[in-house]
């Protein structure tokens, strides 16, 4: 159980409960609470322990502590509530951001109000399910936002996807940003030296164009759309990799065309993404993405597709050549196709993104909006500390 110090009493506390602990969301809540805790706050991370959040979120000085709570709802929904809500009342937190579907769920139950509430969807659940399971979840969502003070979406048109899925909310929003301290450009032969260095059977030449898709293995990702498009791309000698694992691992690896890399998860993705040609995401849904911000805050440029988030991700200039519809392999296709015949296009493409991402999504700025948004719902006055005799 959570005790508090007495060090701890004059700083804001928030419980983070989150599920999922890999990707995207993992990186998110681990830049979010190391840029809290360099701003003074006490953020204590709740998430299963058999991830990289845990690991990473300690490193960034947040308190963590174990909540078992699988992936999606089950049979152990009513014990995870139970859980969730002990963690709660010992942490005493002034503000509970609870992160994504199941943890939106499971923190909203248990809480049900009494402690100021943010809901980050970080991309909505009825976008990935079908028929009746689809539009159980949008119900809940529109149920749940009673008990959220306040849903925080990365970008206006998950915004707007939840409007027009009839949930009725006070909204934010607030983009994601990224350590630019970690993703920054590579310098003279750097580039060079990061290609040199990857794990790839036989290297790859300078002049071979590398693309790279960085994503969980899972059907969101829409690495199956990539496959298809890289069969039938004129993409000459050009290298395709998948960085990532997941739960369509498997199955991707039997539908690859000959040559395609799979890395497995990885620790750090920025060599990859500094060594790139091309970052490309085919997803079929999302928030806002976080390796396409990454990989532009690198001067790499990438190519994705429609959904929510990407054309706030992009510079305005780059939508006719980075951006395709949804599941469409022809579209696909011939943009991997125009892009990797085009060298001073990338190169471009690359300086533009990376100018743009490294002036506006910068996760201080993140933290800081955020930061006020929980000033606001505790009507706290000061930057990081709050008085426990105005309870």
């Amino acid at each position: 159980m959570l005790q508090k110090s007495c060090s701890d009493e004059s700083r804001l506390t928030v419980l983070h409960l989150v599920q999922p602990v890999e990707g995207g969301v993992a990186r998110v809540v681990t830049d979010l609470v190391a840029a809290q805790v360099r701003a003074g706050l006490r953020p204590v991370v709740a998430c299963p322990p058999d991830g990289p959040l845990a690991a990473g979120a300690a490193t960034a000085g947040a308190r963590v502590c174990a909540w078992q709570a699988d992936r999606a709802p089950g049979p152990r929904l009513g014990r995870e509530v139970l859980t969730a809500g002990r963690l709660v009342r010992a942490c005493a937190p002034d503000v509970i951001h609870v992160h994504s579907a199941k943890a939106g769920l499971a923190g909203r139950l248990a809480v049900r109000g009494t402690v100021p509430t943010v809901f980050q969807p970080h991309a909505w659940s009825f976008e990935a399910l079908e028929g009746r399971a689809a539009g159980a979840a949008a119900a809940w969502e529109r149920f749940g936002a009673r008990w959220s003070d306040r849903i925080l979406c990365v970008s206006e048109s998950e915004r707007r996807t939840g409007q027009r899925a009839g949930i009725t909310a006070r909204w934010s929003v607030i983009h994601n940003g990224i350590d630019l301290g970690r993703f920054r450009p590579t310098v003279g032969d750097a580039a060079a030296s990061a290609r040199a260095a990857l794990p790839l059977p036989g290297g790859i030449p300078p002049d071979v164009p590398l693309v790279v898709c960085v994503g969980r293995l899972s059907r969101q990702k829409g690495q199956d759309v990539l496959l298809r498009a890289w069969r039938t791309a004129a993409v000459g000698g050009a290298r395709l990799v998948l960085v990532g694992d997941g739960p369509y691992g498997d199955e991707l690896r039997r539908a690859a065309p000959p040559g395609v890399l799979f890395t497995g998860s990885s620790a750090d993705v920025r060599p990859w993404i500094q060594a790139a040609d091309l970052l490309v995401l085919p997803s079929r849904w999302e928030g806002m993405a976080l390796a396409p911000l990454e990989a532009m805050a690198c001067g790499t440029p990438v190519l994705l597709t429609d959904v929510d988030g990407a054309r706030e991700s992009l510079p305005p200039g780059h939508l006719p050549h980075c951006l395709v519809p949804p599941e469409d392999p022809s579209a696909l296709a011939a943009a991997l196709t125009r892009l990797l015949s085009d060298p001073a296009l990338r190169a471009d493409l690359g300086r533009t993104a990376q100018s743009r991402t490294r002036s506006v999504f910068d996760v201080t700025r993140t933290a800081g909006s955020v930061l006020r948004l929980y000033q606001e719902l505790v009507g706290q006055s000061r930057p990081t500390t709050r008085k426990r005799t105005e309870r």
